[in-house]
């Protein structure tokens, strides 16, 4: 049964390109161990917001997705969702936050963000979230 369910992530996530930006070593390998997990070996990662801008401005192949934690140094979630909406206004961004309040809320979906995900979670919610993303990204391409 596993099995099946690990293929099924493969054919449903593989070949997508991820971008990870956590200032937490430790949090951040978690989810790349988690992306891995789900069939999605193109992850690449960011500590900061900043390193994160800098990346896509040299990255020459398009990233499908951005996970970003929303509290870091040198520059927020929110900020970075922000400058990155500037450039690319529909690639999904998933924000990571420990604290989900009504106002960060409104503030992140006031800047376009695709999805939340509320720490902690767990490999299936993360499932979940990647499969709405998934979703929104073949939309747009039609």
């Amino acid at each position: 049964m596993m099995a099946a369910m690990e293929l099924q992530n493969v054919v449903e996530f593989g070949g997508m390109r991820v971008l990870i930006v956590e200032d937490i070593f430790e949090a951040m390998n978690l989810l790349r161990t988690m992306l891995h997990d789900l069939g999605i070996t193109q992850v690449f990662t960011a500590k900061d917001g900043k390193e994160a801008l800098d990346f896509l401005g040299e990255f020459d192949e398009e990233i499908d997705m951005i996970i970003c934690d929303w509290n870091m140094p040198r520059m927020t979630g929110l900020e970075l969702l922000n400058q990155v909406r500037t450039v690319d206004p529909d690639i999904p961004f998933l924000m990571v936050t420990g604290i989900a309040d009504r106002d960060s809320v409104v503030a992140a979906k006031s800047a376009g963000v695709t999805g939340y995900i509320v720490k902690p979670y767990s490999s299936v919610q993360l499932s979940k979230k990647l499969s709405a993303v998934k979703r929104f990204i073949e939309a747009r391409k039609r």
